[in-house]
């Protein structure tokens, strides 16, 4: 993506429809920002409409948003060894990047899955065929694979399970799947961000190529390293601390990667918001 002034965002509200989402990523000074196509935790797949469409398209450009990724539905499990379930979140999945094609909206993040038969070599191959499936039938929005807590029987916690992942998408449709960190769920699933920061991105490379990362989200975690326990915390608010997130808005390698907060709102969706970005933003200022 081209550089951006400030990469930093949240994902929004999608409140009252889509088109209202870029107008709450400018209360927050962002220039980008994630949001929802619909609601997550229903299988319900809304079409949108040419009008709605339009909207979302100029209230972006009024609103000075230059990058915009969506988050699938929840109920998506594309390494499920159940056939109808694997079908079923095939087209709730296909379905998304429909959305975000007519959207103009340039990528998706997913979830890799749960393999609950305890199988993830075979969760790793079903997610693989699906993506495939869907990118074939779909041009245009990216795919980010999201690292995962390692919670139960999900796949998708170590970097070489993206990395199977990713390779089992033949080219060239692999050119567009990419992955989103998220610091959260890094530390839980074992990776130091705290004591061994630059061990964590060698052993990234070990298993990806740099440029592959196109996302983060921004989280501070309630439990420890190796927790596998997904409970995002505030900036420098959890067991990260305020220094990993400094190293990452100071680490030139990922100046221009998207870096988005998916951290706690309370009563309204902009206080908290803005604090977090103030501060990650602070990160760059000499003191």
């Amino acid at each position: 993506m081209a550089a951006l002034d400030d990469e930093l965002g949240a994902h929004v509200s999608s409140r009252g429809g889509v088109d209202q989402a870029p107008a709450r990523a400018r209360l927050l000074d962002a220039r980008v920002l994630q949001l929802f196509t619909k609601q997550p935790n229903r299988w319900a797949e809304p079409r949108i409409a040419p009008d709605t469409a339009r909207a979302f398209r100029a209230a972006r450009e009024r609103e000075g948003v230059e990058w915009c990724v969506s988050h699938d539905s929840y109920l998506i499990n594309l390494a499920s060894p159940d056939p109808a379930l694997w079908r079923r979140s095939l087209a709730s999945f296909r379905a998304e990047l429909e959305r975000c094609a007519t959207l103009g909206v340039e990528a998706v993040v997913t979830h890799p899955g749960n393999a609950v038969d305890g199988d993830p070599e075979r969760g790793i191959e079903a997610n693989a065929r699906g993506l495939t499936e869907a990118l074939e039938a779909v041009p245009g929005p990216r795919v980010l694979l999201e690292l995962t807590a390692g919670t139960g029987t999900s796949i998708g916690a170590t970097f070489p399970h993206l990395a199977a992942i990713r390779a089992g998408v033949p080219e060239p449709l692999r050119n567009r799947v990419g992955v989103c960190v998220d610091t959260c769920h890094a530390y839980a699933a074992g990776y130091d961000l705290v004591g061994d920061y630059t061990g964590v991105w060698q052993a990234y490379e070990d298993a990806l190529p740099l440029t592959t990362l196109e996302l983060f989200h921004l989280n501070d975690s309630l439990h420890g390293l190796g927790s596998h326990r997904d409970r995002h915390a505030g900036i420098g608010e959890g067991t990260l601390g305020p220094e990993p997130f400094r190293a990452l808005l100071l680490d030139e390698r990922f100046s221009d990667v998207p870096k988005i907060l998916e951290t706690p709102k309370g009563d309204d969706e902009v206080t908290l918001d803005r604090r977090n970005l103030a501060l990650l933003r602070g990160f760059r200022t000499p003191s």
